[in-house]
């Protein structure tokens, strides 16, 4: 799509939806949750905002993995098996959703990000403790991490919180540990998912580049508010944000009518 397809107006709303999303994402996690929604109600059509959306958060889990292993919070050896796990994957994942009829599709993704909006907030808090590992390593690396690699592939968003819950659950890490692991695991998967991506064609590069600016000022912005607003406060404005974006595209759409 060309850069005269859109409006300078819808840029600005797109790079301040970015900028919200880095904000709380940093926060709480869920930024795609508003992302993906806002690029399908700006006419984007479904597989390039999902495409578009793995280009502009790319940066958020590549820095953040970078900041892990620089920082020795996590070990290379540990953990580039389960990323290879992850980036297979997404891969499978982000190459069976190219598949699906646009117009199903169109139905489909807003159906899912409704059902993870509503876990993303009813979810229950992770365990700070250690227990014992309920799945060996080889079990979990080979049966629980593609799966959400592959959800990630499909979908997208909720996808560190369900490695670093996988983690607590299966593993029986800790809660910094598993969050930790989270990051390159989500790197993974959004390389793999976004190669897939630009080598269908799926990526708008304006906005995608555009709404990376944003997400880069809203999570230095989220950095510096960390421990000084409610998680399970930001977490409701993330599904309502969500709820609403989704409500106006059903409408839209022409599912729901308010007259």
């Amino acid at each position: 799509m060309e850069f005269a397809s859109y409006s300078l107006e819808l840029l600005s709303v797109l790079f301040l939806v970015a900028v919200i999303a880095g904000l709380l994402d940093t926060l709480a996690g869920g930024g795609g949750l508003i992302t993906v929604p806002a690029l399908i109600l700006s006419g984007v059509p479904p597989l390039s905002a999902l495409g578009t959306n793995k280009l502009q958060g790319s940066i958020g889990t590549a820095t953040a993995t970078y900041m892990m292993i620089r920082s020795n919070k996590i070990s290379w050896d540990g953990i580039k098996k389960l990323m290879l796990s992850a980036f297979i994957g997404a891969a499978f994942g982000t190459i069976i959703v190219q598949l699906i009829n646009t117009e199903i599709l169109s139905f489909v993704i807003p159906v899912v990000l409704l059902f993870i909006a509503i876990y993303f907030l009813i979810s229950p808090s992770m365990n700070q403790n250690n227990d014992e590992p309920k799945l060996s390593n080889r079990k979990y690396q080979y049966g629980i991490i593609p799966f959400i690699g592959y959800y990630d592939g499909m979908f997208g968003p909720g996808t560190g919180s369900f490695f670093t819950l996988s983690g607590i659950a299966c593993r029986g890490q800790d809660l910094l540990t598993s969050t930790a692991m989270a990051k390159p695991l989500n790197f993974a998967t959004n390389l793999a998912s976004l190669l897939v991506f630009l080598l269908a064609g799926q990526v708008v590069w304006i906005i995608g580049i555009l709404m990376m600016t944003g997400q880069f000022i809203g999570a230095w912005i989220g950095s510096h508010c960390l421990f000084k607003i409610s998680t399970a406060y930001l977490r409701g404005v993330v599904v309502f944000m969500c709820s609403g974006m989704l409500i106006k595209y059903a409408h839209a759409m022409g599912w729901i009518d308010f007259t």
